[in-house]
């Protein structure tokens, strides 16, 4: 059975070592977040907060920070198993006829059991109230120079105006006051979408913040699905079994039934205020900027929640691996669109956003470039800064020989490709404008005569089979 909720996935991380408890008085003013950056940065375990300073709440820090960790929420080690799941059902024909349609019964019910399940209630349902205040959670400062307290992993909930489709995405949230708090979604994301719709309609946009659920919750809410998608829906792709979900006590949305606390409200797309300064995964604080503003008009939770958040800064933090999650989830989507690619990397330091590796099997003159261009147009990564083309002989995961095929394979005038007045990440500290810069594109296969390539194409080192097979034979011979 897939994991439930926040209390099962605890007890499995520790079953399998991969968190400790810390029972020392905590500060959540800048001290957790500290101890958490710590521990991220040397590798070590997810850690639960069980005496936080004027709160009677646990906090949960770095629980997805290993692909360990990663592994043993999601239940598998293969995540492009989760593309695979979308593919395949894309790719699943009508069946026509009485016969053929009973064969197709067993595959069509593992589609309907990722459906998410309406229920009247569920654990997030034990305490309700309409006198809901940020006040009564430890909600973490993590830099000095912070504008203060973040809700930084909060699972924030809305519904397509026009379509009803149903979107998680976590967007950092700056507290104001008791009630109200500013809403940092950014420009290209589909919650600032939802937002811009309502904006035009003259609404505010129902919104619920949901804190801790199933694993699988959690990182569907982070991952960029195809537009349309329904993020319950693929919640349960990810699961292989759909979500439970209740109907919030003040707003007209579905939340997960499972989760730990959500906090529901409205954004208001006509009340704008100024947001941040924030320490963010760049490893840059990013400035003050106007944002839309959240007002919290109730509370659900259960009675023994536990507050679950994470840190961001200069990587390699907690959402690297995430993100290699969704790197890994992703291939076979890109494979959809893109047959020709054989693999794909989003390396850590780059923060995902920034740098992007691309293996092809190429078959014709400016391939390369056809992969970028097409990449260059696929949801979140029309953000993506840079990329780099190799051949699939070139291990994407390697960043040595990544680095050996642009100085072997690529000349810096003929293979580098600009474009200007591009769409990039909000937060990219390098671009001359705010969502506006360029972007780079390094061709690193290999060229041929038609590309402009007039030498000879050189031979590369390798060792031949008799040699290579007489040392395998002697190896254990040589005491090494």
């Amino acid at each position: 059975m897939p994991i439930e909720d926040i209390h099962e996935f605890i007890s499995e991380l520790e079953k399998n070592g991969e968190l400790k408890r810390v029972q020392t008085e905590v500060d959540s003013n800048l001290e957790i977040a500290e101890i958490m950056r710590r521990e991220m940065y040397s590798d070590g375990p997810a850690i639960l907060f069980e005496n936080v300073k004027d709160y009677d709440m646990p906090v949960l820090g770095n629980a997805f920070g290993s692909m360990k960790r990663l592994e043993i929420g999601l239940e598998m080690t293969d995540f492009t198993e989760i593309g695979k799941r979308i593919a395949d059902m894309t790719k699943m024909d009508v069946p026509s006829g009485l016969l053929n349609k009973i064969k197709k019964l067993p595959e069509l019910s593992k589609m309907t059991a990722s459906f998410p399940k309406s229920e009247v209630s569920g654990p997030v349902t034990e305490i309700t109230s309409t006198d809901a205040s940020f006040d009564d959670l430890p909600i973490l400062k993590s830099w000095p120079n912070d504008a203060g307290q973040f809700i930084t992993l909060g699972m924030v909930a809305t519904k397509h105006p026009e379509t009803g489709v149903r979107n998680l995405g976590v967007y950092r949230m700056q507290i104001v006051d008791k009630t109200h708090a500013l809403m940092h979604w950014q420009k290209h994301k589909r919650g600032a979408h939802h937002g811009d719709i309502s904006k035009d309609r003259g609404e505010k946009i129902p919104t619920a913040i949901i804190i801790g659920g199933e694993p699988a919750t959690v990182f569907s809410s982070i991952a960029p699905v195809p537009e349309g998608l329904d993020k319950y829906l693929f919640a349960g792709i990810t699961r292989k079994e759909g979500i439970k979900t209740v109907k919030c006590k003040t707003i007209d949305l579905d939340v997960p039934a499972n989760a730990e606390i959500v906090l529901e409200g409205y954004v208001d797309p006509s009340d704008i205020r100024d947001e941040g300064p924030f320490g963010d995964h760049t490893g840059y604080y990013t400035p003050v900027e106007p944002y839309p503003t959240f007002t919290l008009t109730g509370i659900m939770r259960r009675k023994d929640p536990v507050y679950v958040t994470t840190v961001v800064g200069k990587p390699i933090l907690e959402d690297a691996y995430i993100g290699k999650v969704i790197e890994r989830s992703f291939l076979p989507l890109i494979q959809m669109f893109h047959p020709e690619v054989v693999d794909f990397s989003m390396p850590a330091a780059g923060w995902f956003q920034g740098f992007a590796i691309i293996s092809i099997k190429k078959r014709y003159p400016g391939q390369a470039k056809k992969v970028m261009m097409g990449l260059w147009g696929m949801g979140q990564l029309s953000l993506t800064k840079m990329f780099v083309v190799v051949d699939e002989d070139i291990n994407v995961h390697d960043i040595n020989d990544v680095i050996w095929a642009i100085t072997t394979r690529a000349d810096a005038a003929r293979d580098t490709t600009i474009i200007n007045n591009a769409p990039t990440d909000t937060l990219d500290p390098a671009s001359p404008l705010v969502n506006l810069g360029s972007k780079m594109g390094i061709d690193a296969t290999q060229k041929t005569k038609e590309e402009g390539y007039n030498r000879e194409i050189q031979q590369q080192v390798k060792v031949d089979d008799e040699t290579k097979n007489l040392v395998d034979s002697k190896w254990s011979d040589y005491g090494l």
